[in-house]
């Protein structure tokens, strides 16, 4: 008889008895689990060594960069890159995993609900198992180049300084990443507060264009003194603080060195604490406080309560019953609402951002602003209108991935491919048409030219038709599971690669199925203006067609590997 020897509880010994739980356990524990979901995923191991071949390619890059000012023996350039390079840094880190990377969450704090932890423990736990990772090791091989630039500028002390100043710094993008995007969870899943989220989001992202007259105007004018002002206010706040300690020490100032070093320590404490209080909600969970309506009693009710009132025409039967699920789950769904938001963010700064903050206008100048006239054309809309559209689409990349192991319900009573996808489409539609309207009449009435509003809207409606379709095919051949959490941004170990990828294949391949939108317009000219609104509607509806009839057969054909792939491994 086989005798099978249990595995040690974490934290325990083999002979049974209890050790405290320290953070290496943790930092174990997330290797394990990165080994297990890449054991026997080929894919998988592929994106993984894709992903650290980018992480060395972005650590060698900024290493350069940062390490620049040192090898030109060039003081001001390293406050300059210390300074504004560290505010971005830590920017970046709050911003990009809740648009576009996500947050690796191979630890689930949920997991830990049931063990008898205390809150200090798995915090530190869960930052050490957090500081185990492709951004996080790239991140500090990048900055290294400034411990260089100190070093050669200004001796040993100040290279010591500077590596100390890194690893704060290090572990305040961490923290501050975790901290933003575990709470921004708890807000998502109370629906009385996901207005306010995405208005914050969207003042946050309209802040780009102002941003960028600035720093544009700023590098026109070559006004380095006034930039180098702006470092130096930049250094004594939290996001740059750390990294500026080695300049500090170039400069003689030895004693903003404790003073920085106390700021940064009181940022990361304070964002620990918002992150517990956010974590101990993540592994509770939150209950519905809503209040129940009361069955009307109507012959009919309990299925008539199933669709929408936006879908009260539709066909009560199965198409009419997926399509109303779509359409809940885009709306109550935590992950599927954040990439909602994400769309209505991206829709908004990113037609400013490239006709307005590029249009002309006025730049900032020696002598105060400065009207360098209109640039912006129809060609520059039909662009930006071009990007937007693919860029709408690709959360449908993974739209599978969303349903996890439910999707076996679907598998189980066979629903035909093509039906599933149309319904999707339509689901996903519902919320996505209107805002492309009206990002098309604001585009039109921001620039004073509504004559340009069929231009836009019709290349919009076309690079969305196009990129629905590239996107079909891309959600059945390039599925990946997600983890089973109550944060919207978590992924997987390596799915941060496949995610990134997947909406940059999808990108590119539906920018270019819609560019004839773009030469059209550049070539036609006014005519364009009439036939631009009825030629991108009927070229978006033929793309999704035509995406329909090659993805519905596949879809036959791949259901179970597609429900084993989206399947969460435990």
């Amino acid at each position: 008889m086989a005798v099978i020897t249990p595995t040690p509880p974490l934290g325990a010994a083999a002979d049974g008895v209890a050790r405290p739980v320290r953070s290496r356990h943790f930092v174990r524990l997330k290797l394990r689990v990165m080994g297990n979901n890449l054991r026997g995923q080929g894919w998988r191991i592929g994106l993984f060594i894709g992903g650290l071949l980018a992480g060395l390619w972005f650590a060698g890059t900024g290493f350069l960069m940062l390490a620049a000012p040192g090898l030109g023996d060039y003081p001001q350039g390293m406050l300059l890159t210390t300074g504004f390079g560290g505010a971005l840094l830590v920017l970046g880190w709050l911003l990009l995993p809740l648009v576009f990377f996500g947050v690796d969450e191979s630890l689930d704090p949920a997991r830990f609900a049931l063990l008898p932890l205390p809150r200090r423990t798995l915090v530190a736990g869960l930052l050490a198992a957090a500081l185990v990772g492709v951004p996080t090791i790239a991140t500090g091989l990048a900055t290294l180049g400034t411990v260089l630039s100190a070093l050669l500028l200004g001796g040993a002390l100040a290279g010591f300084v500077q590596l100390v100043g890194i690893a704060a710094g290090l572990v305040l993008c961490v923290v501050a990443s975790r901290a933003i995007t575990s709470a921004f969870a708890g807000m998502l899943r109370s629906r009385k507060v996901r207005d306010l989220a995405a208005v914050l989001l969207a003042v946050l992202a309209a802040l780009l264009g102002p941003l960028q007259l600035v720093v544009i105007g700023g590098l026109g004018n070559a006004d380095w003194d006034r930039l180098a002002d702006i470092a130096r206010i930049v250094g004594w706040t939290p996001l740059a603080a750390p990294y500026t300690m080695g300049f500090d020490v170039v400069e003689g100032r030895l004693w903003a060195v404790p003073v920085k070093l106390l700021i940064a320590a009181v940022t990361v404490l304070a964002l620990l604490a918002w992150w517990a209080r956010s974590l101990e909600s993540a592994m509770v969970g939150s209950a519905s406080t809503g209040t129940a309506k009361a069955a009307t009693g109507e012959l009919g009710a309990p299925v008539a309560q199933l669709f929408p009132r936006l879908l009260g025409r539709t066909p009560r039967n199965r198409y009419g019953a997926l399509v109303a699920r779509e359409t809940r789950y885009w709306w109550r769904d935590m992950r599927r609402r954040a990439n909602l938001i994400t769309v209505a963010v991206v829709g908004v700064f990113v037609p400013a951002l490239i006709n307005v903050g590029g249009s002309g206008g006025f730049v900032f100048g020696g002598d105060g602003p400065v009207d360098v006239g209109p640039t912006t054309s129809t060609t520059t809309v039909s662009l930006s209108m071009l990007f937007v559209g693919a860029l709408a689409t690709v959360t449908l990349a993974n739209q599978f991935g969303f349903d996890g192991s439910a999707y076996a319900a679907n598998v189980i009573a066979g629903v035909p491919g093509r039906l599933e996808l149309r319904a999707r489409v339509v689901g996903f539609s519902v919320y996505i048409v209107p805002m492309l309207v009206v990002i098309s009449a604001g585009l039109g009435f921001l620039l004073q030219e509504p004559g340009w509003i069929p231009i836009a809207a019709g290349t919009l409606f076309a690079a969305y038709g196009a990129g629905l379709a590239v996107n079909l095919v891309i959600s059945v051949i390039g599925a990946y599971s997600l983890p089973e959490t109550s944060n919207p941004f978590a992924l997987n170990s390596g799915a941060g690669m496949a995610k990134s990828l997947l909406a940059f294949v999808a990108m590119i391949a539906a920018a270019v199925a819609a560019v004839p939108m773009v030469v059209a317009t550049a070539v036609l000219g006014d005519v364009w203006v009439w036939l631009a609104l009825p030629v991108g509607l009927g070229y978006g509806v033929g793309a999704v067609l035509l995406g329909l009839y090659i993805t519905g057969d596949l879809l036959d054909r791949r259901m179970p590997e597609l429900l084993a792939t989206v399947t969460p491994r435990r």
